[in-house]
């Protein structure tokens, strides 16, 4: 979060963690292994939080108002991100499509966004014809808005803003 991915050494992370530097060795070849396993944890950490906040008895809109106020909430927070990091690190190592973690990342919210719409079409919450193609906007949409936070500052209206256009999709019937 400090340096992002480009600047940072294995020198750097041996004196963050306070481990040997054949410790660090013994588990990890290069930063970018080590950045790869701090995403993983990340995303981990990120999916027990959401789950432990979804009431017991949610609908799909509140679970998915949920994941947009936990978005909203990563958007705003530049200082403590490693947003940066994670597009130096994906910008500087293309891989192959199968093997790219963001995109793994970016499919998995898809997937659960679209069972979430779904849901709340069958529950009547939501009028929605294409639930992956709406899912997959809000993704576009969120990823949007994490570049530009990351590039000029975004309001939290502005934030809020796209988030109510999206969702506003949802509710609008033929």
């Amino acid at each position: 979060m400090e340096k992002g991915f480009k600047q940072v050494t294995m020198k750097d992370i041996v004196e963050a963690c306070g481990i040997s530097r054949g410790g660090l060795y013994l588990y990890f070849q290069n930063p970018g292994e080590v950045f790869e396993e701090v995403l993983k944890l990340e995303q981990q950490e990120a999916d027990d939080v959401f789950e432990q906040n979804i009431p017991e008895q949610a609908m799909p809109s509140d679970i998915l108002a949920l994941f947009l106020k936990e978005q909203k909430r990563e958007l705003l927070s530049r200082e403590h991100s490693l947003c940066k990091a994670t597009y130096e690190y994906f910008f500087d190592n293309q891989m192959s499509v199968r093997d790219n973690l963001l995109k793994k990342q970016f499919d998995a919210a898809v997937h659960v966004i679209e069972k979430l719409i779904q849901a709340g079409v069958d529950e009547g919450e939501f009028y929605c014809e294409d639930p992956r193609g709406a899912a997959r906007n809000i993704m576009y949409v969120l990823e949007g808005l994490k570049i530009a936070s990351q590039t000029r500052e975004i309001p939290e209206a502005a934030v809020d803003r796209e988030i109510f256009y999206v969702m506003q999709g949802l509710f609008l019937e033929e």
